[in-house]
């Protein structure tokens, strides 16, 4: 498929291929959608196989920013960006700059933040060459790692979930399956084991699952099997794709919430979920607190304000099952159409806006 194929059948507006010799910089910008604003989503960097499979992770990503802005009453766009390479081999000031200095060039369109690979340190450098960057230090006016954000906000839908499916929000008691102990999963761990629950963690990275068992005393999994754990949550925090045609049948848990992105490998997914009576959190819905977090530095930070909103993730999960049992579709497809329903809705009062507010044509 050819790269304009990919652009015209997911709506996307640009693509932005970045090469810098010097440095080695090989990173792609997916901006999917400006309609409510600038595209705001982090930049990911990652040692892809090649640059086909980069490509197809930076717009399923990018597209999925666009619906998380939307669903969470944000006016921000979608778009995302990724760098290829190993960000502990080839992660360098030169390298960051150089981004930095394609991400100025687009004037504002997009506006990035720290994703897998990258970190505060990492955007406060890319800050030096680009005023569009969010989440840098508090040195620039930043909020810090909105990583802990992110996993309070997937906590407070974790408890939305619980009230669904068992009538109380409690978390003591409960199983978790948590699969991937990174920034937001370890954060979340930390959470999810003071509310009292029972969690068991894997993660390919055995850095992070000795820092996560010395920390918070939980049990380990087989990273490739947790999904088949018999528990009351399964919480995907790593990448995407992991509800797809082989696990579909293994899982053994009542609900799925956790912070990765794209966690359904295919739409249709989430409509097997609900046959198989599985409650899913649609996940970019529940995992909107860190681009909620680094939206308020726009305005001029406010953390209290910022957590506050994160907090309204709770009950915007349970008007997504409403909406699910209403119209008795899945809960992934309740959320897909609650965001294109804002985009549609908010996009043409902005053209009204514009007609009506912009420049005369008169003189």
């Amino acid at each position: 498929m050819s790269v304009f194929e990919h652009i015209n059948g997911g709506g996307y507006e640009q693509i932005v291929f970045c090469s810098d010799d010097h440095s080695g910089l090989r990173a792609i910008i997916a901006i999917h959608s400006t309609a409510l604003g600038p595209a705001l989503g982090g930049t990911r960097f990652y040692p892809y196989r090649n640059e086909e499979q980069a490509l197809v992770d930076v717009l399923r990503l990018s597209r999925g920013m666009t619906y998380k802005a939307a669903a969470a009453g944000l006016d921000l766009g979608g778009g995302k960006a990724v760098i290829i390479g190993d960000p502990k081999r080839h992660k360098t000031e030169e390298l960051l700059r150089a981004y930095g200095r394609f991400i100025e060039t687009l004037g504002g369109r997009y506006i990035t933040a720290e994703d897998v690979g990258t970190a505060l340190e990492d955007m406060d450098v890319v800050r030096r060459e680009s005023r569009w960057v969010t989440g840098c230090s508090h040195t620039y006016g930043g909020s810090g790692d909105p990583s802990p954000v992110t996993a309070y906000g997937v906590l407070q839908g974790m408890k939305a979930c619980l009230l669904e499916v068992f009538g109380d929000p409690s978390l003591k008691g409960r199983t978790v399956a948590l699969q991937g102990v990174g920034k937001v999963g370890h954060a979340l761990c930390g959470h999810l084991v003071r509310e009292g629950a029972q969690v068991t963690v894997a993660d390919a990275d055995v850095d992070n699952l000795a820092r996560a068992v010395s920390d918070h005393h939980v049990q380990t999994g087989d990273p490739d099997t947790l999904h088949a754990m018999e528990a009351d949550i399964y919480a995907p925090c790593a990448l995407g794709g992991v509800i797809n045609d082989d696990t579909l049948s293994e899982l053994r848990c009542k609900i799925i919430a956790g912070a990765a992105n794209n966690q359904l490998a295919r739409d249709e997914h989430g409509d097997k979920l609900r046959d198989l009576s599985i409650l899913y959190a649609p996940d970019f819905v529940l995992n909107s607190g860190g681009l909620i977090n680094v939206e308020d530095e726009l305005r001029g930070y406010n953390r209290e304000r910022a957590m506050k909103r994160v907090e309204g993730i709770y009950k915007q999960l349970q008007h997504i099952f409403t909406m699910s049992q209403e119209k008795r579709i899945s809960t992934a497809r309740a959320a897909m159409d609650y965001a294109q329903e804002r985009i549609r809705k908010i996009s043409r009062i902005r053209l009204v806006r514009t007609a009506e507010y912009g420049p005369s044509s008169d003189h």
